[in-house]
């Protein structure tokens, strides 16, 4: 019989799950995997949590400055004093503020907490109210903290720093960033925590929170 149309039987297409192509569940997948990557990277802590007396804040790391030395300070040794030779033979002595010379013999017996920072560094910043309550709090227990400031441009502007935010603390400027240097540190803060003897106990370099500090402090104090 002719003039009837005939009948044609496409394949009814289906995708691989339900409607959904295998192409269009690959680009589903890609997207999920990247959208966990983004979220591990943005939950997982920059420093340590670890529970020990020199752990970190995981809110901020240290600011970069230069490569790690080849050879750093060791937990032990004496700690260098705030002072080293130039290249005409002559000494480069760390002063405070006021231009007073710093010298870590004049504080033997006392627990020293030397914190490289500058007025620049966030982590720094975050750090500083936690050095000058802790500075306070310990003074008369035998600690005495010494801030050295780093590359800053003039001991003014650090002063005027020091004055707004009411440090009780000494800070040595050192501009040349020579006794930063003396102590093997390349990153701010770092943080030298020297024995009543003037043996480093503890070297950190990352800003601490203030269980952290206040455990490496407690560690250091001089018998009562």
């Amino acid at each position: 019989m002719t003039g009837r149309p005939q009948f044609e039987h496409k394949r009814e297409r289906h995708g691989v799950i339900g409607p959904f192509s295998g192409r269009q569940l690959v680009f589903a997948f890609a997207i999920v995997v990247a959208l966990a990557v983004i979220l591990v990277g943005v939950t997982t802590p920059l420093g340590t949590t670890a529970d020990s007396p020199g752990a970190v804040d995981p809110r901020a790391t240290a600011y970069i400055l230069s490569s790690p030395p080849p050879i750093g300070l060791k937990v032990g040794a004496s700690a260098p004093e705030f002072s080293v030779a130039n290249d005409d033979g002559s000494a480069y002595q760390l002063a405070d503020l006021d231009g007073n010379p710093i010298r870590l013999s004049d504080l033997k017996g006392k627990a020293v907490w030397v914190n490289f920072w500058t007025t620049w560094c966030p982590p720094c910043q975050s750090e500083v109210p936690i050095l000058r309550d802790l500075a306070t709090r310990y003074k008369d227990r035998g600690l005495e903290v010494v801030a050295i400031s780093v590359q800053e441009t003039s001991p003014a502007d650090v002063k005027a720093y020091a004055t707004k935010y009411q440090l009780p603390y000494t800070i040595g400027f050192d501009g040349s960033g020579k006794i930063f240097h003396a102590y093997k540190a390349y990153g701010l803060p770092t943080q030298v925590f020297i024995d009543a003897n003037g043996v480093i106990r503890s070297i950190v370099g990352a800003p601490l929170d203030m269980a952290g500090a206040t455990a490496q402090i407690e560690a250091i104090l001089p018998p009562q």
